[in-house]
């Protein structure tokens, strides 16, 4: 049996490591800084507590990474009534990419409904497959595809106004 203390300097150190991109990407699916960090938490303190099944898993990091947009997931149908849109994004420190592309592509994917959202962060930001979104997600292939085809057309439609921003002009 391993040491309370080894086990969670293991732990600690798997969380140091996987926990920029966890933020990343639950940034990406729910727009909110402060409630990315939330979920963030709530993802770590779920792997602290099932560490064991963690480690064990085949690929760990895709293992919480799934257990982030379930978490995800799961806020969503529980606030989704409560919760109002706003019109603008907080304002954020500008970095090396285009400020006004990542508002409008960011305010286009505010716009679609949570599993989708999380389906085109999952395909299309952090370049998964679709056998790995559907198993991340727990979907069927099939169910990522149509998701995927409908909120690209979505996101189309939405940015379909933005031809200067999407341009760089």
């Amino acid at each position: 049996m391993r040491r309370p203390a080894r086990r969670t300097e293991e732990i600690e150190e798997f969380m140091r490591t996987v926990s920029p991109a966890l933020f990343r990407s639950a940034l990406l699916v729910c727009g909110d800084h402060h409630l990315a960090e939330d979920l963030v938490q709530t993802t770590l303190g779920k792997v602290f507590v099932s560490w064991g099944r963690v480690r064990r898993a085949d690929h760990p990091p895709a293992y919480v990474r799934a257990m982030l947009m379930r978490t995800y997931l799961s806020y969503a149908r529980l606030h989704r009534a409560s919760e109002k849109p706003m019109d603008e994004l907080p304002e954020q420190a500008a970095g090396t990419h285009d400020p006004a592309l990542r508002l409008t592509l960011v305010n286009a994917l505010a716009e679609l409904p949570p599993r989708d959202r999380a389906v085109v962060v999952l395909r299309y930001w952090e370049d998964r497959s679709v056998a790995q979104t559907a198993a991340e997600l727990g979907l069927s292939q099939g169910n990522v595809r149509i998701r995927s085809m409908r909120a690209l057309k979505s996101l189309r439609g939405a940015l379909a106004d933005e031809d200067d921003v999407l341009a760089g002009k």
